[in-house]
């Protein structure tokens, strides 16, 4: 069983709720970097659809949509699936860093941390995917130690990289 409080030693972890909402998109519509590589422009109703769609295979249970916070300050959102595609492996489906927060090790500190939770409980590695093109997202996963697997098509028909770090 996941334990996210276990995810971050430096932020506090829980699960993210539709009260959460107006928070996340805070948080998301500040990024404006990823919604051009990643359209459309975030906003409330399609965080209410992230927050419920699975793939397939999967049920409520195996996904953690959570965020990490600073005294009460949303820091970073994820999307965490549990056995995906395979059991021994986590799939992060989603990870935002507040911008104000980028670039001063806070997405790297909590990689590390959530990989090495994910490796005391067993599983083999991570994976992931990001949108091929997108500069901000190859250089924060190749930096966290993310190997490209292949180039894929998504389900937005945008080609991605998918990777994934060994634990």
């Amino acid at each position: 069983m996941i334990r996210i409080e276990l995810f971050s030693d430096q932020y506090k972890v829980r699960k993210l709720t539709r009260q959460d909402i107006d928070g996340i998109y805070q948080l998301m519509s500040k990024n404006s970097l990823y919604y051009e590589y990643c359209p459309p422009f975030v906003t409330r109703e399609s965080i209410r659809e992230d927050m419920e769609i699975l793939p397939p295979g999967k049920d409520r249970g195996d996904k953690y949509y959570v965020g990490f916070y600073q005294d009460k300050k949303l820091a970073a959102v994820m999307d965490l699936i549990d056995g995906y595609p395979e059991k021994e492996i986590a799939y992060i489906g989603f990870f935002m860093v507040d911008t104000t927060l980028q670039n001063r090790g806070t997405g790297t500190a909590i990689i590390d941390c959530l990989c090495g939770y994910l490796s005391e409980q067993g599983y083999s590695s991570a994976r992931l995917a990001w949108v091929k093109g997108n500069p901000q997202a190859e250089h924060f996963w190749l930096k966290n130690k993310f190997v490209q697997l292949r180039e894929t098509a998504s389900n937005a028909a945008d080609e991605v990289i998918l990777a994934e770090r060994i634990l």
